[in-house]
């Protein structure tokens, strides 16, 4: 098969959608690789790099999507990008379809075959593509939120850790999956004092067995969250529900009790952010201020560390590339319901049903999508 990856064109987005190693695996498997020009440099992986794999180096995108039957990316395809996509082409990228109606009607249109990381489930009912830069996400969140706490910066001017006769900062998590578990360990490890919400007593359990001390855990309510968010100098925002859209849960209301100078950081951004004055940023102007509270909401938060973003996205979606390359994205997905759970549109249809029921578009069945 003819694999394809273009260089990313979302404003600071430095990763690449395939490794020299992914390419040099997908060579041996006797797949053909192209790789457009530069396409790995924010990464640290330059041309050489690709060729040395056994890949073939375009000119530009238009080579690359006019060639490959499997579309290799990070990013979701900006709307130049989705011009050039067409029927019986498989895009595996992340995609974030439900806050993003555009997007979703134009691969519809395209009439191709789109399999979104974010969507791929595993046998323990994790995410298996989305953990590694959820992964990424959570531990970078405390530190972007600590720089945006700074005085200069427009924040409170608190300090995370304090210092001898002075207390650190109130960091509170809104979540306890993977983004707020890392979240809570650097936090911790910064020296804040960190209290994680969650409504599950399971997963709160987990977190108290595995950390002990090292922060606080509640469950999540109404009250709890009101109580905590009036005392918190930062809220990391880390709720997702699987390619839904973030439940709203911070309201603008809530501003107003909050800290002034109190900073939100809003890692569910790719799925229309879970604080209801949320709207997505960007590396260049990460920050902005609503009623005197700092938001930062970067739309590909780990694109800030593009070279170990890259390696551990490349890590965890090569065996499903290999699987589609290998197979054929039709004969893959019906081998593996972990896989076919990824699958968002296909040929004209939506097959996802919580992008579906986010956008009130009828979906086509993943199971009658492999049968047409």
């Amino acid at each position: 098969m003819q694999i394809g990856c273009p260089r990313e064109i979302k404003p600071q987005e430095f990763r690449v959608g395939l490794t020299p190693n992914a390419a040099r695996e997908a060579v041996a498997h006797g797949h053909a690789v192209l790789v457009e020009t530069g396409a790995g440099l924010g990464a640290g992986f330059d041309d050489d790099a690709y060729i040395a794999a056994g890949a073939r180096i375009a000119a530009s995108a238009d080579e690359i999507f006019a060639e490959a039957e499997l579309v290799v990316k990070v990013k979701e395809p900006l709307a130049q990008e989705r011009r050039r996509l067409r029927e019986g082409q498989v895009l595996f990228t992340y995609l974030h379809l439900a806050p993003d109606p555009d997007q979703t009607r134009e691969l519809i249109d395209s009439g191709v075959t789109a399999i979104a990381y974010e969507t791929v489930t595993d046998d323990r009912g994790g995410l298996p593509l989305l953990a590694p830069m959820s992964e990424v996400a959570g531990r970078l969140a405390p530190q972007l939120g600590a720089w945006a706490l700074q005085k200069a910066n427009g924040g409170r001017g608190v300090l995370m850790g304090g210092v001898p006769g002075v207390g650190p900062a109130e960091v509170l998590v809104i979540g306890g999956g993977v983004v707020g578990t890392h979240a809570a360990r650097i936090a911790a490890g910064m020296g804040a004092r960190v209290t994680v919400l969650d409504r599950s007593l399971l997963r709160l359990r987990q977190l108290d067995e595995t950390f002990g001390a090292a922060f606080s855990t509640r469950y999540s309510s109404e009250g709890t969250l009101a109580e905590l968010i009036d005392r918190a100098d930062m809220v990391v925002g880390a709720v997702l529900i699987p390619g839904a859209t973030a439940p709203k849960l911070v309201r603008r209301a809530d501003l107003a009790r909050m800290k002034p100078g109190a900073v939100l950081v809003d890692v569910a951004i790719d799925q229309g952010g879970c604080f209801e004055t949320s709207h997505p940023t960007t590396h260049e102007d990460p920050v902005f201020s609503v009623d005197g509270i700092q938001h930062y909401c970067v739309a590909n938060m780990p694109g800030a560390v593009p070279r170990s973003a890259t390696l551990a996205l490349g890590n965890a979606t090569m065996p499903f590339l290999l699987a589609l390359a290998g197979k054929g994205w039709r004969q893959a997905c019906a081998d593996d319901p972990h896989l076919r759970a990824g699958l968002n549109v296909h040929a004209g249809h939506l097959t996802c049903y919580a992008v579906g029921l986010a956008q009130g578009i009828d979906v086509l069945s993943p199971h009658l999508a492999l049968k047409a």
